[in-house]
């Protein structure tokens, strides 16, 4: 639980505090950013303006309850459970896919996403195996895939194979000493149909097994291969955090690209980082050619 002796000096004064312990990883700069700004002096969060009202207030809570380190506090016990109880969040009206909140520290603080399906529910990455969210996740009908994009956002993944049954999915080359016992592993660069509405898209780079994940032709979920910045309104890839290659991340950027002139993609759903709704997929392909332009000038 976040500590009032350990409140960072640049909160604003009132209810909600950030404390010391927080590791910067934006998740309430996101989720309520009325309420939530950086702090260039702290290197973390901080409460840049109390919440003014109903709404304000269940953001915060909601970032309160999403918050993989507990570093968000209140002076006075407030009750949290409208922020427990809005996840996982919808990313839009109807959309079938939406944000499971609860980020595990382990993981940095990354997105999980949880996608909708008559076939069976897929989550891609790892959430906090937190008690009321895997109560939530079978009253929606379980989890019956858990595709994991890379080694680092892997998090509870053994405890939601415990209380699901999932099968686990992860490439070959991302495989670790946790990771051993997954049900499912990707192999090779080539895209891989994991059902009539799931492509396995594996992306070396980042790390050497990164892959993506498109579902129904119009999601992408990315994993840490590629972001968005709403300060610059760009998608990105980082080279400042590519643990691996590259070379081969701007060669698996490349390929993404093309594969986008035969899909409809409209979302690029990150590991970290907000979500990003294309105006168009000729605006996400367009894009994804300036990453990659940009990737090759770094080279």
């Amino acid at each position: 639980m976040a500590k009032l002796a350990a409140r960072l000096p640049d909160n604003v004064p009132g209810q909600f505090y950030v404390d010391s312990s927080c590791i910067d990883c934006a998740t309430c700069r996101i989720l309520a950013p009325e309420t939530f700004a950086v702090s260039r002096a702290e290197d973390a969060s901080v409460v840049r303006r109390q919440p003014a009202d109903d709404a304000g207030r269940l953001r915060a809570l909601m970032a309160l309850v999403a918050c993989p380190t507990a570093s968000i506090g209140t002076v006075e016990k407030l009750d949290a459970a409208p922020g427990v109880r809005a996840f996982p969040e919808p990313i839009g009206p109807g959309e079938p896919v939406s944000f499971c909140g609860f980020t595990a520290e382990s993981s940095f603080g990354a997105w999980s996403w949880l996608l909708a399906r008559p076939e069976g529910n897929v989550l891609v990455d790892s959430p906090r195996a937190a008690g009321p969210l895997l109560r939530r996740l079978e009253e929606l009908g379980g989890v019956a895939q858990l595709f994991l994009t890379h080694r680092d956002d892997v998090a509870d993944h053994a405890k939601l194979r415990a209380r699901f049954g999932c099968a686990r999915i992860l490439h070959r080359d991302d495989v670790s000493t946790g990771t051993r016992d997954v049900e499912r592993l990707l192999e090779g660069r080539a895209p891989v149909a994991l059902a009539a509405d799931l492509l396995a898209i594996p992306v070396p780079g980042h790390t050497r097994g990164s892959a993506a994940l498109l579902f129904r032709g119009r999601y992408l979920f990315t994993g840490d291969h590629l972001w968005w910045d709403s300060g610059d309104g760009h998608l990105h890839a980082s080279r400042a955090v590519c643990w691996y290659s590259w070379a081969e991340q701007t060669e698996s950027m490349e390929r993404l690209r093309a594969l986008a002139e035969d899909a409809p993609i409209e979302w690029v759903l990150p590991g970290h980082g907000e979500p990003w709704h294309a105006p168009s997929p000729a605006a996400l392909r367009a894009e994804l050619a300036r990453v990659v332009d940009r990737m090759r000038a770094r080279r």
